[in-house]
């Protein structure tokens, strides 16, 4: 005579039924009409994802804009370019002194500092009604021109007399600046600027020209 069913293996395949004949109906009832998978949630609410590049500085906003080292007021970034007389993408863009968005060419956002003042002492006129000493000698003339150094708002000397070559190698060499920034010095009466990839030299304090290359180790080539 046959054992009655057991009653735990009964539960157990009514459960395994249910179980499949749920999936069945999610599957259905989860596509419209045989079409495809319905949207997730998430992009019904709105949800997106946007991986596009930030959009560019606009040529027409105004910021402010340096010419030759000083600030002439603001302008577009296209206006800007062309009193620089360049292209509107050779400008650097960044953030001036005073916290504002500004616009100049390569290192003028740094614009010079005030000149130092002069460290040569006027000499006393001497006493014509007295006769030159006979054994007075001819001054010899200085080796060099003072180097000076512009650090944390002030000028400070580097060397007393110096070659305008052994200057610029104390001031810059091994040191490279980041776009738009700019290290000044003195050589005597001439002005000295390190920016990106080169040091320039201006003997008005205004107007710059390219005195050495630099290389991408900041390293200084050689100086006529």
């Amino acid at each position: 005579m046959a054992s009655p069913p057991d009653n735990r293996m009964l539960l157990a395949v009514g459960a395994g039924l249910a179980l499949l004949a749920a999936i069945v109906l999610a599957l259905w009832f989860g596509r419209d009409g045989g079409g495809p998978i319905a949207a997730p949630p998430a992009s019904k609410g709105g949800l997106t994802v946007d991986v596009a590049d930030a959009p560019a500085l606009e040529t027409t906003r105004e910021l402010r804009c340096f010419v030759a080292g000083r600030f002439v007021g603001m302008a577009s970034l296209a206006d800007c370019a062309q009193r620089n007389g360049l292209a509107t993408d050779a400008l650097d863009v960044g953030i001036d002194e005073t916290g504002a968005l500004a616009a100049a060419p390569t290192a003028s956002m740094a614009p010079p500092p005030a000149l130092p003042n002069d460290l040569i002492d006027v000499a006393p006129m001497p006493d014509t009604d007295l006769p030159p000493p006979e054994t007075a000698e001819a001054p010899t003339a200085p080796a060099g021109e003072v180097c000076l150094r512009f650090v944390e708002g002030d000028w400070r000397a580097v060397s007393s007399s110096t070659s305008m070559s052994a200057c610029v190698q104390a001031l810059y060499a091994g040191t490279c600046v980041r776009p738009g920034d700019a290290l000044y010095g003195r050589f005597g009466n001439t002005t000295l600027r390190l920016v990106p990839g080169r040091v320039e030299r201006s003997d008005d304090n205004t107007n710059f020209r390219t005195l050495v290359e630099q290389d991408r180790r900041c390293n200084l080539g050689p100086i006529d």
